[in-house]
Formats: structure tokens, C-alpha cells, sequence
């Protein structure tokens, strides 16, 4: 593996959502990741096949149960080995299982403790279940998402659980520095709330400053100024509009052929409903590719709303290559970009199974205990 975290180890207890995420940012930076799938647990997705996974790609596979002594002994091993391990179990988990922190800190000192859960490790709804969108409803950002006068608008699984993951990732590597000059690990508590709570912190200032309020679709980014909103074409598709800064405004407003208007009332609240119906009878007026045309050169914060084949296909994407085919499925590569330690182009996901015997070989059990993993059932 090449990339800028070559040579750190880190144990994965498979999960859902964000902690794979968290894991597949840092494998895609040069990390080897051992993924530790429970034995007879069927995958979330079943008929879909394992390189459709594009969160677990980049890793190799053991299957091993931990409930066992011998499958519990095992992956203790692999942990005295490691820089870190994560998992995304509700809280207490890992302790029934006899391998919480106390028992990984005991046989690694320097054992980074990555924990990812929707609540937290406390608080009155740490053992409660939920998703993306429960966690990101007690922060106030649902409430914010949605047209004026509508209901909060369902977004995609971003904002809660891949942002959480990735809070996840950035916690664990700052863990890791942090123990290669203390000599001592600890626990990283990522909570899908607070990663929320915490990528909203501009808005929570705009807030507190007069700013903005908590009616959606009313607010200077969610839709409640002219010039920054989405608008239907002649052809059913969209254009999105970001003309915040002055200058850029008032190139949207040439472009767009509108006379007669005081660009100096940019925020005028009196006049967004007016102007954004002369703005949506421009951009009714052609189709998205005549449009996309007529801006592509310019700079006013315009960009056709793009599909996923589309986003994969448009020309900036291609020529930067943002997106990558591995081993047939179409996904992005890796994120951030290294001018010096580039990271390698990811192999696909592995099976459950796939990898265990060289993962128990290579880090350093002896063929006699692997063999003894295999006669009680605690490895497939």
C-alpha cells in the first residue's frame, strides 16, 4: 500500500455505515486494515454482490468468532499488533464481549479505541436505535433542510452518518499521533450527533448573530434568497445557482438578459419572491444544455444539476479523474489528493472469509494455533 498513512495498522470490527466509511478513508490513504467479520451474521445487503460494497473496499477479510476463546484469544492478538481498532456497536458491546478498551489497553498500551455510535457512549439515549436521520433531527439541521412552508425534507445519509464516519477517521489518526509521543492510547468517542452539531457550528453562529432563523427555505443557504436556489429548465432538468459575492450576482443577472433591476437589493427581503420569478421565467425559457453552455465560461456560481451517470461523464470530472471503474463498479477515488504519497488506486472488497489464513500468518500467529482456530470452529 502507498499513500500518506503507510505502515499504520488498524483492526476493523464490520459494521454498517459510518464506521466502514471511517475505515475505507483511511485505507484509501495507505493504512492496512484487517476487517473482522462475526461468523454466521448474514450482510446487511445479501443479494447484492461483494464488490458492489464500495465502503469496504481496500481491506482484507477474516471471518472469526470472537465469542470463542480461541476466536477472542486470536483477536487479541491482532489488536497487541495494531495502531488501532473501531468498531460502530452500541455502547457496552464490546465489553460483554471481553475485548472493551480495558482488555485491548491491557494487551496494547498504545491501542487507539475508535467508537462510533448515532447517541454516543452516555447521555439518556446512548442505548437507543437509529439512523442518519434521528441524529441529525436533535441537532437542528433536519429542521433546517426543506422548502419554505413544506415539511423537513428527507436528505441523503451524508450529512449523519458519512460525516460522522469521517469525524471517525480524523479522531483515530489524531489519536495516533498523539500516542506515538505519549506512548499511550484511548478512546475516541465519535457520536453522529456531535458531528452534526459540529458541521452546522457556522450556522449555530449565524444564529446567535441575528443571522438566521429557524423558518427552512427563509435563510440566505437554504433556499431562501433568489440567488442561491435551484431552477427548472425547458427540458425538466436544473440549473443550480450560487451568486452570493456582488460581482458574481451581477454577471447571473447580464447573462440571464434581466433590465431595469437595483443590484443593490441583492438581499432585499421584499424583493426575493419577485426576482426569483423573473429568474425562474429565464431559466424556463431553455434547456439545461443550453444553458450549461451559455455559463460554462463565466464566472457566476452556475451548474447544471447533474444525475450520478452524468456526474460520472461530465468533463471536469473525467479530466481530473474523480471517479474510477474498479473491477466493474463505478466509484470515487480517493479523497484528499497527495502531491508526494500518493495513494494507490483501491483493490475491491474481499469476501468475509477470503483472507484468513494470510491475515493470521502475516501478523504473526503460529500455523499451530491457526490450525487450532480452524478444529474448534472459531475461524472459516
Amino acid at each position: 500500500m502507498a499513500g500518506p498513512l503507510k505502515g499504520i495498522k488498524i483492526i476493523e470490527m464490520v459494521g454498517i455505515g459510518p464506521c466502514p466509511f471511517a475505515s475505507m478513508m483511511l485505507a484509501d490513504m495507505g493504512a492496512e486494515i484487517i476487517r473482522i467479520h462475526p461468523i454466521g451474521r448474514e450482510r446487511l445487503f445479501p443479494h447484492l454482490n461483494s464488490k458492489l460494497d464500495v465502503l469496504a473496499r481496500g481491506r482484507k477479510s477474516i471471518s472469526l468468532d470472537v465469542k470463542t476463546p480461541k476466536g477472542k484469544e486470536a483477536l487479541l492478538h491482532l489488536i497487541s499488533k495494531a495502531d488501532a481498532i473501531v468498531e460502530g456497536f452500541r455502547p457496552g458491546v464490546m465489553e460483554k464481549l471481553g475485548i472493551g478498551p480495558e482488555q485491548c489497553f491491557e494487551c496494547n498500551k498504545k491501542i487507539v479505541f475508535g467508537r462510533m455510535t448515532g447517541w454516543g457512549q452516555n447521555g439518556p439515549l446512548a442505548q437507543r436505535a437509529g439512523h442518519d436521520i434521528n441524529y441529525i433531527a436533535l441537532t437542528g439541521v433536519l429542521n433546517a433542510i426543506g422548502q419554505k412552508g413544506a415539511r423537513p425534507a428527507v436528505p441523503l445519509n451524508l450529512v449523519g452518518d458519512f460525516a460522522g464516519g469521517s469525524y471517525l477517521a480524523f479522531g483515530v489518526v489524531c489519536a495516533i499521533l498523539e500516542a506515538r509521543v505519549s506512548g499511550q492510547g484511548q478512546i475516541v468517542d465519535a457520536a453522529m450527533i456531535d458531528s452534526t452539531a459540529s458541521l452546522a457550528a457556522m450556522v449555530y453562529g449565524f444564529k446567535a448573530g441575528g443571522l438566521w432563523n429557524n423558518d427552512r427555505g427563509s435563510n440566505m443557504l437554504d433556499g431562501g434568497m433568489h440567488f442561491y436556489d435551484t431552477y427548472e429548465c425547458s427540458d425538466g432538468k436544473f440549473m443550480a445557482v450560487g451568486a452570493i459575492e456582488p460581482q458574481f450576482y451581477k454577471r447571473l443577472i447580464e447573462i440571464l438578459d434581466i433590465e431595469g433591476i437595483d443590484l443593490r437589493k441583492q438581499h432585499d427581503l421584499s424583493s426575493q419572491e419577485t426576482m426569483r420569478t423573473l429568474l425562474q421565467n429565464r431559466f424556463a425559457a431553455k434547456t439545461q444544455a443550453e444553458w450549461t453552455k451559455l455559463f460554462e465560461d463565466e464566472d457566476a456560481c452556475v451548474s447544471p444539476v447533474l444525475n450520478w451517470d452524468e456526474a460520472i461523464a461530465h468533463p471536469h470530472n473525467v479530466e481530473r479523474g474523480v471517479f474510477t471503474d474498479i473491477d466493474g463498479v463505478d466509484q470515487p477515488l480517493p479523497a484528499p489528493r497527495f502531491s508526494r504519497t500518493v495513494p494507490e488506486i483501491p483493490e475491491p472488497p474481499t469476501a468475509a472469509d477470503e483472507n484468513t489464513n494470510e491475515i493470521l500468518s502475516d501478523w504473526g500467529l503460529p500455523q499451530s494455533e491457526i490450525e487450532a482456530l480452524h478444529e474448534c470452529g472459531a475461524v472459516k
